[in-house]
């Protein structure tokens, strides 16, 4: 290790010991970490219930700075589960690694430092742009910096911080993501909760629901009785799916879900069960959540043409 390396990681434990808050403490391991590992990108994750919370980073590109993604599903939470650092010279030949969430990244090779050996709370991530083994230095250096950083989170009671500023955040996200009316997620939610549920190489389908008729009540009974009315709707919805579908109001009369592992046909059953003649419906398939909104637009075609047809049939 050279003198260089270790006046580093000796400033960094200094800028620990009196950050004031964990923003602080994130600044340090966000800087400290790309240089002390002389990479291409370093991240802070944070282990927020079941998931990794990706709160900080510092990298040549934006990598997933305030995204969330389940313990399970990404490898800041496979170093945290199993308390152990990974080191990973090619990340597209390792099977821990969600490859599609890297593949619009830089990233070809990393290291994952957890944060507390025995408990993890958080992990250190460095990232190489190029296939790379990191070296035992750059190792020990990292341990270091995840041994300070967990006495840093310990002396600012962290785990009571965070809790306060995870619920306000999820209060306040939650608020923003929900439609008020039903209850529901909204358009934002819809597309935020579909990537989260989303595992791909999966099939999934994606379903349009509009209601008939929510204009005649509103002009003959009133916004009221068509609040109701959609209400309604939005509790058959709720009900006739499974829990692991997104099911959303998009806005007015129209409602949208994300069936993971159900074909369209499949989906367009359930709905068409649920809605009776209340609502038209449309289905399509969905083959990657990068093309959700394609998906969705495809649905709304379909149940247009159900509604044309529908009319077709009681003109005639």
């Amino acid at each position: 290790m050279e003198p260089a390396q270790l006046d580093r990681l000796l400033l960094a434990v200094q800028e620990l010991s009196m950050a004031p808050d964990l923003p602080g403490v994130q600044q340090v391991v966000r800087t400290a970490a790309r240089e002390l590992a002389d990479c291409d990108g370093a991240t802070f994750v944070l282990r927020d219930g079941g998931q990794c919370f990706y709160a900080d980073e510092d990298a040549i590109a934006p990598l997933w700075k305030g995204h969330r993604f389940p313990l399970e599903a990404c490898i800041s939470g496979w170093a945290m589960l199993n308390k152990q650092h990974v080191v990973i010279p090619d990340i597209y030949l390792d099977d821990r690694i969600p490859h599609e969430a890297y593949r619009p990244t830089f990233v070809r090779s990393l290291v994952m430092m957890p944060v507390r050996s025995l408990d993890p709370i958080a992990a250190i991530g460095a990232y190489w742009a190029e296939d790379r083994t990191a070296t035992d230095t750059e190792i020990t250096l990292l341990q270091g910096l995840a041994n300070a950083t967990s006495v840093a989170l310990d002396k600012l009671a962290v785990h009571d911080q965070l809790a306060s500023a995870v619920a306000l955040r999820e209060a306040t996200h939650h608020l923003a993501s929900t439609d008020e009316l039903t209850g529901l997620w909204n358009r934002r939610g819809f597309f935020e909760q579909s990537r989260v549920r989303w595992t791909p190489g999966t099939e999934a389908a994606v379903g349009f629901v509009d209601l008939d008729g929510l204009k005649v009540v509103n002009d003959s009974d009133g916004h009221s009785a068509g609040d109701a009315l959609i209400r309604r709707l939005a509790n058959t919805l709720s009900t006739a799916l499974r829990e692991t579908d997104v099911v959303a109001r998009l806005g007015g009369d129209e409602f949208a879900v994300l069936a993971p592992g159900l074909s369209p046909d499949d989906l367009h059953a359930r709905l068409a069960a649920a809605v009776g003649r209340r609502a038209s419906v449309g289905t399509a398939a969905v083959t990657d959540i990068g093309l959700l909104p394609d998906a969705l637009l495809e649905a709304d075609a379909q149940m247009y043409a159900a509604k044309r047809r529908l009319l077709t049939s009681r003109s005639a």
